[in-house]
């Protein structure tokens, strides 16, 4: 026989606060946040810093700032998949 929902509702919430206690926290004061998955400030800090690398070696002629540029965008784009933790099939 299966467990009464309130208990599966506990569970739920027990592994929502381990997995991601920001949003465990939000969701339950009613302002919720986004999930952990979603939030890609990093990721944009990153594409800008890549950005302004790119400019700047082609502004000046340097090589090292343009490949600097293209190895950390090519860093920054991946962080903006919120599935990347995931296991593929």
């Amino acid at each position: 026989m299966g467990r009464p929902d309130d208990e599966h509702l506990v569970d739920l919430a027990a592994q929502l606060e381990r997995d991601d206690p920001r949003f465990a926290r939000a969701l339950g004061s009613g302002r919720p946040a986004r999930p952990r998955e979603y939030r890609r400030t990093g990721a944009w800090g990153t594409l800008a810093v890549a950005v302004l690398l790119l400019i700047s070696g082609m502004a000046l002629p340097e090589g090292i700032l343009v490949a600097a540029g293209l190895v950390l965008a090519g860093i920054a784009v991946p962080l903006f998949d919120p599935h990347r933790d995931e296991p593929h099939r």
